[in-house]
Formats: C-alpha cells, structure tokens, sequence
C-alpha cells in the first residue's frame, strides 16, 4: 500500500473496515443461494449488481451514522459552551466540515464495500473452477481481515480469523436459506 494510501485507510478505518466487512457479507449472503444452492456460476453481471447493491446500503448507512455522530458531537460541545440556541454549532463551518468528513467517510466505505462485494465474485467468474470458489475466496477474504485487524489491535490472530469466518459461514448459510439471487 504506498504512503499516502496507507495514510488515508489510518485516518479512516472505521468506513474501510466496515466498508470490506459490508462487501464480503453481502456477496455472500446475496450470491450464495445462486452459487450454491443451485449450482449456478458466478458471472461479470452478477459481480456488478451486487457489488452496486453492496456501494448504495454501504453509502446511505455510513454517511447516516457518521454525520449523525459528528452532528451530536457538536451539540454536546454546544451545551458544553453554554451556547444559547440548540445545535449553533453544527449551523457553523464547524458543521460543514463535518458534512464534508462524512461523505469522505461515505466514499472510502461505499468503495470498500464494491470492492468487498465483487471481487470475489469476479474472481470466481474470470477463474475456473467450481462455483463455490466465489464463497471459498470470500471466506479466505473474512479469514484475512479478522487477521489483519487481530494484528492491528494486538489480539489473538487465529481467533479472530476463525471468528470473521465463522460470521461468514452463517451468512452464507442464510444467503442459500433466503435465496435472494
């Protein structure tokens, strides 16, 4: 990862973390009836649409939560000044920037989670093999990360990858159980 780009995934971990995790599980839960259950294989197409799925809920919900936080921030700051009228800071450039904050936050985790989403699958589509390649790589793709992050915060590695792919597993389990795609 060069400089600036490992710069940029520190500053914002929360929306690529999330944005990943949103990704993988909605590959998985989407695509595994279709993968799985009846056997089908995995396309281009079916990477695109459901890697869109995956950008829109992963854009609306991190931009929600991620400006709704900062707005309250700002509010208790608010009181805590004893500012007169509810919410006078967040009317400021205070508040802009904050609005400006969470789109960024929005970006990094809707990318993330298009990435998440369908690179597995385009995986499983350009790669022969069985169709559950595509769950195989999703699940190493959990393992991985549950690694990476066990890494980052000091914590027992194979545990939290078993975990992560455990998540994974049931998500699955429920994607051939509500055969969405």
């Amino acid at each position: 990862m060069s400089g600036s780009l490992a710069r940029l995934a520190r500053g914002h971990r929360l929306p690529v973390i999330l944005g990943v995790t949103d990704g993988l599980l909605n590959a998985l839960t989407l695509a595994a009836s279709a993968l799985l259950g009846r056997g089908g294989q995995a396309t281009v197409s079916l990477a695109a649409r459901i890697g869109v799925a995956a950008l829109v809920t992963s854009a609306f919900t991190m931009f929600v939560a991620d400006y709704a936080e900062r707005r309250a921030h700002l509010v208790r700051a608010g009181r805590e000044l004893n500012l007169t009228a509810r919410g006078q800071l967040a009317t400021t450039r205070l508040g802009r920037r904050a609005a400006g904050r969470s789109a960024v936050a929005m970006l990094l985790a809707s990318v993330m989670s298009y990435l998440g989403a369908s690179v597995p699958i385009m995986a499983g589509a350009l790669l022969p093999g069985p169709s559950w390649l595509v769950v195989a790589l999703a699940l190493a793709a959990l393992a991985g990360l549950g690694a990476a992050l066990a890494r980052t915060f000091g914590a027992h590695r194979l545990r939290w990858a078993a975990a992560m792919a455990a998540g994974g597993v049931g998500v699955t389990w429920i994607g051939t159980l509500v055969h969405i795609a």
